[in-house]
């Protein structure tokens, strides 16, 4: 392969100018696309977390209960026995009311939480309680939902530690954590007390330990935080909790850790794709854009390479001539020009990679949210650049394809005498 790659470099090397310009714009597309994969990327995670708020990646539920038919006996007709049975058959009653469902524990969910962490995508788990319940200070009360943490693990899970605006996140007896909306519209701050209800128990008064905000006034309305004894106590439960909420290390993967999840408890495991199917048909449909974008400029790419080389051929035809009556075989020639493309794809690439991520530090520093944190944050991903050389340089060997077949197929004789 020496011949080849002397030959292929002094080439890319006479071509001087027309050279660099493929060069910078298969480095310009390759940029473009580095930049925008990246920078949609870090826009659906800031998306989703934003999204999501404190919800898990993945819930450990108590199976729904389910209305079974009732079944009756009647006595047989002659000839209508059944199974060998003469004295009566099995009606089934037609009328099936839906079951409500009731607030219940996970069956045995010490030995759940167990398994989970045998799991090895997952990386933190947080029993809870949460049922309806009444908010009271004074005249005004507001329904909502009660929810019994413990707060170590299931900030872990949730991030709730950093919604915090004021206080801290301690829930010991006594304590209770609220939205930010739900505080001003019942008057409290810091250390006031609030009167907690639910349908299994009349409730006590409790302490506003911490006030959260959730960035959505409905969520901030919607949830007070107590501990686990608390709410089972409220929420008549002794010992148990009504989920298990988990977080992973690739969110995008729960979909299939909450099916093998759910092969090895006999529970109903759902996971946050399952239970926010807008969001995931709005996130499809932007990575179905960036997807058609990549593939446009990628074809932009192989088009401008394929030209430049086909002009190539056609200026290098006496060189090629020549070489071909030196003994260089059709084989070699190919292979000439295909090692073209994958050198353009080559320093395309690395040139492209360099400056989509300086692109991509330069705006992730200068593009502001609209609460003035920043857009995205800028990361270097080496997977990326890898898989962009990769397909930068199989762009390039299948740009160079047809003016390489074209100058393996020249006739030594002619080509001399043009």
């Amino acid at each position: 392969m020496r011949f080849e790659w002397t030959v292929a470099w002094r080439f890319l090397r006479e071509g001087g100018v027309q050279t660099l310009l493929i060069i910078a714009g298969a480095a310009l597309g390759i940029a473009f696309i580095v930049f925008i994969t990246g920078f949609l990327g870090e826009l659906q995670r800031d998306i989703v977390r934003r999204t999501l708020g404190v919800q898990p990646h993945i819930t450990v539920k108590p199976l729904d209960e389910v209305a079974r038919p009732l079944r009756g006996d009647a006595p047989a007709q002659p000839g209508n026995a059944r199974n060998g049975t003469t004295g009566q058959e099995t009606r089934v009653l037609a009328d099936v009311q839906p079951r409500g469902q009731r607030l219940r524990s996970v069956d045995q969910w010490q030995a759940v939480m167990t398994t989970l962490r045998t799991v090895p995508e997952v990386r933190a788990i947080s029993p809870l309680v949460a049922g309806p319940g009444i908010v009271t200070r004074g005249d005004s009360n507001k329904s909502l939902t009660i929810v019994g943490i413990v707060a170590e693990p299931y900030a872990a899970v949730t991030r709730l530690d950093e919604k915090l605006i004021a206080g801290a996140l301690q829930v010991d007896p006594g304590d209770v954590l609220l939205g930010r909306d739900l505080a001003e519209d019942l008057g409290v701050e810091i250390g006031d007390p609030v009167r907690l209800s639910t349908p299994a128990s009349s409730g006590d008064t409790y302490r506003v330990r911490g006030i959260f905000d959730l960035g959505a006034k409905n969520l901030n309305q919607l949830y007070a935080y107590v501990g686990l004894p608390t709410a089972q106590a409220l929420h008549a439960l002794p010992g148990g909790v009504t989920s298990i909420e988990i977080t992973v290390d690739d969110l995008w993967a729960a979909r299939e850790i909450a099916e093998r999840i759910g092969g090895s408890v006999p529970h109903k495991v759902e996971s946050w794709i399952t239970t926010n199917k807008q969001l995931m048909v709005a996130l499809a449909n932007q990575t179905l854009m960036t997807r058609m974008i990549r593939v446009t400029f990628a074809l932009v790419v192989a088009i401008g390479v394929a030209s430049v080389l086909m002009v190539a051929v056609v200026q290098k035809t006496r060189e090629i001539g020549i070489l071909r009556a030196m003994g260089a075989t059709r084989a070699r020639m190919l292979r000439v020009f295909l090692l073209q493309g994958a050198l353009i794809g080559l320093l395309g690439a690395i040139a492209g990679c360099t400056l989509g991520y300086g692109l991509a530090t330069v705006m992730s520093a200068v593009l502001e949210s609209a609460d003035g944190t920043r857009l995205f944050q800028a990361r270097f991903d080496l997977g990326l650049y890898v898989y962009s050389t990769l397909g930068a340089m199989a762009l390039g060997v299948a740009a160079a394809a047809l003016p390489a077949r074209r100058a393996a197929r020249l006739d030594p004789a002619q080509a001399i005498r043009l």
